[in-house]
Parts: structure tokens; C-alpha cells; sequence
């Protein structure tokens, strides 16, 4: 049975010191046939460098996920790369029957490769970090503009000469609204569409196929500022539709989703934030967009429900001695001069409640990671009642937005940080804000951080900044 190349993919997801989710995507348009849909399988397998195939792993790809689908490659040895093939086929057959093949041919299957994570948690990491990827859709429904992947060459020429452990864009992967006027999608075969083209373009699909990569939405994976101007309407109809894409190319391949007995995707995610553990680092990926309750009145508002807030506690509390890291698509610290409401200077009370459980607590090396403002900078926050605590703020955006970025006039990056109390934290060491597309790479070590920020192309830009825990 000959296998053939995925249409889009793969994407090497959540990976640890033994296991890798694999994403890719099989062929939609032809596998509808007088109104019913043909059988598509898809095939993954796997093995250290210069060995032996391990035995292959078979799944269905279903079209209620545009016919892509997740393989959890098992068993892995730490800190070792991996070659692997994966494909997909039409057959009129049933799993368990597919499963037992051994008859497949990989002759016109790429060849891929990743590294498993180290099951040493005091080793250092390196990570890249990134928001906000415009991909232009013209009126006539051509998408259009490739400047953006350009981004994703010089992040994959970096990882060539200091490797990279694992990539995370942390919102605005794209741009379903086109600056809210030309075109937005409404249908899920437009979310498909965007998808496709944003994930299809050479750099990015290389990148995601050798590097594990991880993803939160932010707002214009759904509408701009989200759900601020939201009607009951596209409560009903806009978000579900929108969602649903995410949930296929971007949460499927994250810890989020379950596995069933067999390795494969199972059931359906109650919630959009998740953790991992690589080296020194532990991460908290949090969801800032799709539990918000927007409220005219600042103390009524909710930026995350309960159970994310407790979870978040309980994280911050397990006294793991690693690296805190948090992500927040919309920057924790600082707050913008105006557009305060849709980040968490909107949303007074719930920083409030995390700044003094982290300061009161006196929980260290911890680091908020953010995107979303379309300029990247570090600043620090601290606290003269607890002198002993700090947090690091870490901000990159834009991977690529071809419109005028923000600068330094429109933060306030000097002074007291708005509460909801009486509180005092202090607002330092803002680094030089840099108002062009770029991305950072973040080393992390037991005493602190190194970031670096690089432009489109790849260039340094200006020194490393050394934020200490």
C-alpha cells in the first residue's frame, strides 16, 4: 500500500524525554465521493538515527478535523534525534485491519527528524519565542505575501548553529479578521483556508517539522480584541466556528488533548491553557482570550476562570526549584498609555491577586512571557515590602507586521504598576524597546535568563539582555 506525503505537516507538537506528537493533515477534496467520505488512514513511523524502523503507528483521519490527525510517538530515549516518516492513504478497511499491515511503501514519503527533551531537569534550555504572523488575504481572495516566513528561515538557520529545544508562538498565529474591514472569515472553510496557507509556507512547515512547537490563541485567531465587541450572535455562530479550526491546528498537537490506549487523539478539550516541563524550565501556558467576562465595571471583569487561577497557584507552589515560566498572549507588565482594557491592566483584580501570591509567597525565578503589542522588550517588577522577590517580563512581537510598530512612548515602563489595592510594585530595568519584527531567544539557566532579540533576516539586535532570577 503506498503511502502518500501530507498535504500539510508535519508538525512536531508536545514533546518530552519520551514521547512526540506528530500532526499532519491527509487530502480533503478528493476523499468526497457521491456524497460520502472515502476512508483516509494516516501512518507514522519512527527511529533513533542510523537504527532499525520501530513498528509504525496507524490512525484515522477524520474529516470533521479536515482530515489531520496526531500520533504520539512512544518510548523515546532521552536527548537523542529521531528520523521518522509519516503518510496517509485512501482504503476501504478497518482500523485494526490497517493497523497490522506491514506492506506499506515510503517510497515517496519524506524523511524527517527531531531530538527528544532531556530527562535532566537542572540541564539549561534555549527557546524561541514569538507573536503576531500577518499573512495578507486581498479582496479577491488570494492570500498574498511571503515576507513573513522569512522570519521562520532565520530561526531554522539559528537552530542549525546553537540548537533550539522548542518554539513558542504565543498568539496571532493568524489573522482571521484582516484588520477587522477586508474579508473576515465567518465560514470554517475560510479558518481551514488560513490555516493552510499561514502553516504551508517552506520556512514554517520545515521549522514545525524538525523543532517541537507549541501555540496559544490570542484574539485575531477569532476577532480583534475579542470578546470585547463580540454580539450574542458570534457568540453562537463566529466563535464556535473559529475555535474549532484552532482546536485542529494549533491545540490538537499540545498537552491538552488526551491519548487514547493506542497513542491517538482522543475526546474533547475542556480547556485551552496547559504545562510542560523541559530542562530547568517549567511552563504555563495560559489562556488570556477565551474565558474572559467583559464587564463595564473593572473589579466585575474576568480575564480566566477558577480553575485556571487555581491551577496556575498550585503550579507556582510545587517548589520544583525550576524556572517559572509564563506565558500570557497579552503582556502581564507593563501597561500601554491607552488600549488598557485588553490587557491585564484591564483586568486589575486577578493581577493583583497573582502579583501577591507570588511576591507574599516570595516564589522565585519566575518570568512572564507575552506577545501581542508589536514590539519586543524586558523589564523587571519588583516590590520594596518584599525585597526578596521579583518578576522578569519578557515581550516579542512581531514575528511580521508590515504596518507601523509601537515604541517605547506608548508604555509605562518606569515607576508604580497599577493595582487594585494598596500595594506597591515597582516597574525597573526596562531594557530599549525595539519597534520592528523580530523574534527572541530565550537561554535559561538556574540563576537567570539571556534574551536576544533578532530581526526578520536573522540579524543580533544589539547585545544579549542578562535578567538574573
Amino acid at each position: 500500500m503506498k503511502l502518500t506525503s501530507p498535504t500539510l505537516g508535519p508538525i512536531v507538537g508536545h514533546t518530552t524525554s519520551n514521547e512526540a506528537r506528530i500532526w499532519f493533515r491527509g487530502e480533503f477534496q478528493d476523499a468526497l465521493i457521491e456524497g460520502t467520505y472515502r476512508r483516509c488512514f494516516g501512518v507514522v513511523r519512527w527511529r533513533e538515527k542510523g537504527k532499525d524502523w520501530n513498528k509504525h503507528k496507524v490512525g484515522k483521519l477524520s474529516p470533521n478535523f479536515d482530515m489531520t490527525g496526531v500520533f504520539s510517538i512512544q518510548g523515546l530515549v532521552p536527548k537523542t534525534i529521531y528520523e521518522y516518516q509519516c503518510g496517509w492513504l485512501f482504503v476501504e478497511s478497518e482500523l485494526d485491519a490497517i493497523s497490522q499491515s506491514i506492506n506499506f511503501n515510503w517510497s515517496d514519503v519524506d524523511l524527517f527528524n527531531f531530538k527528544s527533551a532531556t530527562d535532566n531537569y537542572t540541564s539549561t534550555n534555549s527557546f524561541i519565542v514569538g507573536s503576531c504572523r500577518y499573512l495578507l488575504k486581498l479582496f479577491g481572495g488570494k492570500f498574498f505575501d511571503d515576507r513573513g516566513d522569512k522570519t521562520f528561515r532565520s530561526i531554522l538557520e539559528q537552530h542549525e548553529n546553537n540548537p533550539i529545544d522548542a518554539v513558542l508562538m504565543i498568539g496571532d498565529q493568524i489573522y482571521a479578521d484582516d484588520l477587522n474591514f477586508i474579508a473576515p472569515d465567518k465560514r470554517i472553510d475560510q479558518f481551514f483556508e488560513r490555516y493552510q496557507t499561514a502553516f504551508s509556507q517552506p520556512h514554517i512547515r520545515s521549522l514545525m517539522s524538525r523543532i517541537p512547537t507549541y501555540m496559544i490563541l490570542d484574539d485575531h485567531e477569532i476577532e480583534d480584541n475579542w470578546p470585547n465587541k463580540a454580539r450574542k450572535k458570534d457568540m453562537t455562530t463566529l466563535y464556535p466556528t473559529a475555535i474549532h479550526a484552532y482546536q485542529i491546528y494549533q491545540c490538537s498537537h499540545s498537552p491538552v488533548f488526551n491519548l487514547d490506549n493506542n497513542g491517538l487523539m482522543s475526546g474533547t478539550p475542556t480547556r485551552f491553557w496547559y504545562s510542560f516541563t523541559n530542562g530547568c524550565t517549567d511552563w504555563f501556558i495560559m489562556d488570556v482570550r477565551t474565558e474572559r467576562i467583559w464587564d463595564e465595571a473593572v473589579d466585575q471583569r474576568q480575564m480566566i476562570k477558577k480553575a485556571q487561577m487555581e491551577a496556575l497557584i498550585n503550579w507556582l507552589s510545587d517548589n520544583s526549584g525550576r524556572a517559572k515560566m509564563i506565558v500570557s498572549s497579552v503582556p502581564f507588565i507593563p501597561d500601554l498609555k491607552s488600549d488598557v482594557d485588553d490587557k491585564w491592566g484591564g483586568f486589575l483584580r486577578e493581577r493583583t491577586s497573582i502579583l501577591n501570591y507570588i511576591f507574599q509567597n516570595n516564589i522565585k525565578k519566575v518570568a512572564f512571557i507575552s506577545g501581542d503589542v508589536h514590539c519586543s522588550f524586558t523589564i523587571e517588577l519588583t516590590s520594596p515590602d518584599y525585597p526578596s522577590a521579583k518578576i522578569l517580563g519578557i515581550i516579542s512581537s512581531s514575528l511580521f507586521w508590515p504596518y507601523p510598530h509601537m515604541e517605547s512612548s506608548d508604555f509605562t515602563t518606569n515607576g508604580t504598576l497599577a493595582v487594585s489595592g494598596k500595594e506597591n510594585f515597582i516597574l525597573t530595568n526596562p531594557s530599549k524597546i525595539y519597534s520592528i519584527d523580530n523574534f527572541a531567544r530565550i537561554d535559561v539557566d538556574g540563576s537567570g535568563v539571556s534574551v536576544s532579540y533578532y530581526e526578520r533576516k536573522g540579524k543580533l539586535l544589539d547585545e544579549t539582555i542578562r535578567m538574573n532570577f
